[in-house]
């Protein structure tokens, strides 16, 4: 069994920052991407950021130049630098991990962190 545990999250006031962390523990042989995804009050979940093996990233349009996205391959843990935060970036994010375990080819979630941006 594969556990993300996530923290992080918090009040910030528009235009500060904040890190999230996503660590994943258990029976992991190898990860083929970690991202974060967001969901506002009355929307879908929406893909914030991602991260392959290889290094690469991805980000959504609204939080390009402001997000980071990295990871420690040696932790199997996950980070979101949030900068310039915008009222609009309020939501409940969650870390997202798919990787091989003894359960085979899998998707995992964390339990999800309140980010909220206040103006």
């Amino acid at each position: 069994q594969v556990q993300l545990v996530e923290s992080g999250g918090g009040l910030v006031q528009a235009g500060g920052s904040l890190r999230l962390s996503c660590a994943a523990s258990g029976s992991i042989f190898s990860i083929n991407a970690m991202g974060w995804y967001r969901q506002a009050p009355g929307k879908q979940r929406e893909l914030v950021a991602v991260i392959i093996s290889g290094g690469s990233s991805n980000y959504a349009d609204s939080v390009k130049g402001r997000f980071t996205i990295s990871r420690d391959n040696a932790k199997n843990t996950v980070y979101l630098q949030m900068n310039s935060l915008k009222p609009e970036d309020t939501a409940v994010y969650y870390c997202n991990i798919n990787c091989y375990s003894w359960d085979g080819l899998k998707d995992y979630w964390g339990q999800g962190t309140q980010v909220t941006v206040s103006s």
